[in-house]
């Protein structure tokens, strides 16, 4: 049975309020032990410190992500660095770039992105990094503030954009979306990537993979996940789950 870490699941979420146990053990049946849940806003922080402490092999990242940018007032982005100072969390996160929705106000996510970066490198932590529609400012933000570690997940972007992240030391996260035919530009990057820069993840409780369309998301999913990224390069599940669960225990400290 395959030892996996899902780098990427909001467990914190309320559809999860009617099972979360047995949500847990099935999950442990397929495999995932570790899970990483990371905040969207702050009036989930405590929520997410609560559920992890609740239960080993729950980990925290805390972070203002920029689908909630209208809700992120100043002084969450000023209490950050003292909650990380006093929670321990084994990244920054989620926080980015989304210019696909509509009416969010682009210069404010390059302000909360920014200082967010800068926490992170503060705090020598890693970074959990959304980026829909904004791989290039995502990519040229991170060169530019420099010393960064961390994944950009539930990649879309093209070979190139991938290659550049690798330069940059970061890895790509890869979820339910690489489960679908018709997904051939995040299949090729998959196919050939270092799989040193590989990470698993659900994004549950969205994103399921194509076996469980139209369902909500959960990490016992993240095993087509598997089976789809060794098909694709043509090995094993025991070599791409030892592979990627090695990442994630060096990219976020788990076996410190």
């Amino acid at each position: 049975m395959p030892d996996l870490v899902d780098t990427h699941a909001h467990l914190d979420d309320g559809s999860f309020d009617v099972d979360r146990p047995l949500m847990f053990e099935r999950a442990e049946e397929a495999g995932v032990r570790r899970w990483i849940v990371p905040a969207t806003d702050r009036g989930n922080w405590e929520a997410i410190e609560r559920l992890c402490k609740s239960r080993e092999g729950v980990f925290p990242a805390y972070g203002l992500h920029p689908l909630w940018t209208a809700s992120h007032a100043n002084a969450h982005l000023e209490e950050l660095p003292s909650w990380l100072d006093g929670h321990a969390a084994v990244a920054v996160g989620e926080i980015g770039l989304d210019f696909y929705v509509e009416g969010l106000d682009a210069a404010r996510q390059r302000e909360v992105f920014e200082r967010q970066l800068q926490v992170a490198k503060e705090h020598d932590l890693p970074v959990i990094v959304h980026a829909r529609r904004a791989f290039e400012e995502t990519i040229h933000t991170l060169r530019r503030v420099g010393g960064m570690r961390g994944v950009v997940h539930s990649y879309s972007g093209s070979e190139e954009q991938a290659r550049q992240l690798f330069d940059l030391g970061f890895h790509i996260g890869i979820g339910g979306p690489v489960t679908y035919d018709r997904a051939q530009r995040i299949r090729r990057v998959v196919a050939s990537m270092p799989l040193e820069r590989l990470l698993l993840e659900t994004d549950s409780p969205d994103q399921p993979c194509a076996h469980h369309r139209g369902e909500r998301n959960e990490p016992a999913f993240m095993v087509d996940v598997l089976e789809t990224v060794a098909a694709l390069r043509g090995t094993t599940i025991d070599e791409i789950a030892a592979t990627t669960t090695r990442n994630a225990e060096a990219l976020f400290s788990l076996g410190d």
